[in-house]
């Protein structure tokens, strides 16, 4: 049985790594002024940036390695299992955790904007790469929201500063993955040539009758995204979703199929769909028309 740090509120991580606790609801940690501490594998109550200028080389998050690069951020949303189980030894880290309670969000219009934030999905598997400035920008304001915790813990406003606060920084890294976003978007071409030669590789194998219809999270896998990113490179290089790529693509296998004299029956089977009305649903959503009016035309 793995050892895991339950970490139920932002103090849970505070105390373990003997950092000042400054409010229940919200924890700010800089690494520079702590003591080396363990390693800790979390299951997370709570949503957290964990903002280093070196993570450890090996991190898991759900059931994946995530990838790190110097100066990054890592989000965490409540339900998720992350860092690294403790193996004894003690590290020094340099840069910030900033950790808050979804308490912290009730009521707010944040709370209900949080699904904006694609960074903090289990299926983004990348770190967010901080240029210098935006290093500095962001180390500023957590210096600033950590300020207003340890001068200004009783004022009555002091909620609504916080929440400002982060809806600020996760601007910030939304930015961030938006760039990296579109830097992947530059291999778009390279990368619908090998989604569609995913896709005609699994047909001609025949996959689809044992398999069924392949799905965006096989794809995303098969090319080594997570589902979420590879949707979001798909739709800006198609303007188009994943899955409607991959129906455009079946129904074109069907028109071929159909047309070479394969009834709606026949024509069903071979590409994997369970049910000919499943195929007939689909053809006419994709065409406007039924397979029986295509070939009428």
């Amino acid at each position: 049985m793995k050892n895991i740090l339950k970490v139920d509120t932002p103090n849970d991580y505070a105390r373990f790594v003997e950092a000042p606790e400054l409010h229940p609801l919200v924890s700010i940690i800089h690494y520079d002024e702590l003591a080396p501490f363990r390693h800790s594998l979390n299951n997370y109550s709570v949503y957290g940036l964990f903002i280093q200028r070196q993570f450890p080389k090996i991190l898991s998050y759900g059931m994946k390695t995530i990838q790190t690069d110097d100066a990054s951020i890592i989000a965490v949303a409540p339900g998720q299992l992350g860092g690294l189980e403790d193996n004894g030894e003690r590290i020094s880290l340099s840069g910030w955790a900033l950790l808050w309670s979804p308490e912290l969000l009730h009521g707010s219009e944040l709370e209900h904007h949080m699904n904006r934030y694609p960074f903090f999905s289990y299926f983004y598997d990348d770190s967010l790469r901080m240029e210098p400035d935006e290093w500095l920008r962001i180390s500023q304001l957590l210096t600033l929201m950590r300020q207003e915790l340890t001068d200004h813990d009783d004022s009555p406003t002091l909620k609504s500063i916080l929440i400002a606060y982060l809806r600020l920084l996760l601007e910030y890294c939304n930015r961030i993955y938006l760039r990296q976003l579109s830097q992947e978007d530059r291999g778009g071409d390279d990368l619908l040539k090998r989604f569609h030669g995913l896709l005609q590789k699994y047909f001609s194998e025949g996959r689809q009758l044992s398999e069924g219809l392949p799905t965006v999270a096989y794809c995303a896998s098969e090319l080594a995204y997570s589902p979420r990113y590879f949707g979001d490179i798909i739709r800006k290089s198609t303007g188009g979703t994943a899955i409607g790529y991959i129906h455009a693509f079946i129904i074109n296998q069907a028109k071929s199929l159909l047309m070479h004299g394969h009834n709606v029956s026949e024509t069903s089977r071979l590409l994997g769909f369970d049910f000919p009305h499943h195929f007939t649903r689909l053809f006419k959503r994709v065409t406007g028309l039924t397979p029986s009016e295509y070939l009428g035309k």
